[in-house]
């Protein structure tokens, strides 16, 4: 019988990478694909995977916020692979040896390697979440995990750069209100100045801002949650956010975030 995996990841390019270096090993079945952790919760509940690769930074309902979810359904456990950019915690969070990891850029032997490690605790896996030996486990990853990520900052000092006519700003994250991709160019806007950031994808500038304050809404906009003055009904049940800038930018709200978007604000 082949793996039958699940694969979350807010990111495409990772998704692809991933469903790519799977088809190559062989003998595993992505049976469904999700970008956020609202979407992992349904897709585990509705496919029972034997595994699921879970990105661990994501916005709204992260990865280990996922297992959250599950620990409070009490439903069947796959195995579950987190993928992370982060070596600095993974290697302490994983020794609790609940779960297994992949650190990014994947790697096409670790990921074969992490195959036949999930295809080896089959047998034993389908354990009920609320085993008491698997909760144990869980609650002192997910304990682990949360204390490194409080230790270990996005950067050292939480300013962001960003280019303005003829000068170099840095810009605390917090006051930052949203940023945009057009063209290849990364617009970020704060409550005060407008400028452009030296990232090259709106991927590298988010990985340099905290996960639960920054929410990529649409595949052009990250938004500071903080931020959002107003959720706007558009057409067709979408939705629009208007941030509280100067010029009170309306942002679109893709329709893979709907879901997350009316998880946060109760809609």
């Amino acid at each position: 019988m082949p793996l039958r995996v699940v694969i979350v990841d807010d990111e495409p390019l990772a998704r692809q990478e991933l469903q790519y270096l799977l088809s190559a090993v062989g003998d595993v079945e992505v049976v469904a694909v999700g970008s956020n952790g609202i979407e992992a919760v349904e897709l585990i509940l509705t496919h029972k995977p034997d595994a699921v690769f879970l990105d661990v930074q994501m916005p709204g309902l992260d990865g280990f916020g996922v297992l959250k979810k599950l620990l409070e359904k009490k439903t069947q456990l796959p195995q579950v692979i987190f993928a992370t950019a982060y070596d600095q915690y993974a290697v302490r969070a994983f020794e609790v040896n609940a779960s297994d990891y992949l650190l990014k850029p994947f790697d096409r032997a670790r990921v074969r390697k992490t195959v036949e490690k999930a295809r080896g605790r089959i047998p034993t896996s389908g354990t009920v979440v609320g085993d008491s030996v698997t909760v144990a486990k869980l609650d002192a990853l997910l304990y682990l995990v949360e204390e490194a990520r409080a230790q270990a900052p996005r950067n050292g000092t939480g300013k962001v750069v960003l280019k303005t006519q003829d000068r170099l700003l840095l810009v605390n994250h917090k006051d930052i209100c949203f940023a945009s991709i057009e063209g290849g160019s990364i617009s970020v806007t704060t409550s005060t100045v407008e400028g452009q950031s030296n990232c090259r994808t709106l991927e590298e500038l988010t990985d340099q801002l905290d996960p639960d304050m920054f929410w990529r809404v649409h595949r052009s906009f990250v938004v500071n949650i903080q931020h959002i003055r107003e959720v706007v009904p558009w057409f067709k049940s979408s939705y629009q956010l208007r941030m509280d800038d100067p010029k009170k930018t309306e942002i679109p709200v893709s329709r893979n975030q709907t879901k997350r978007l009316r998880e946060l604000f109760n809609l």
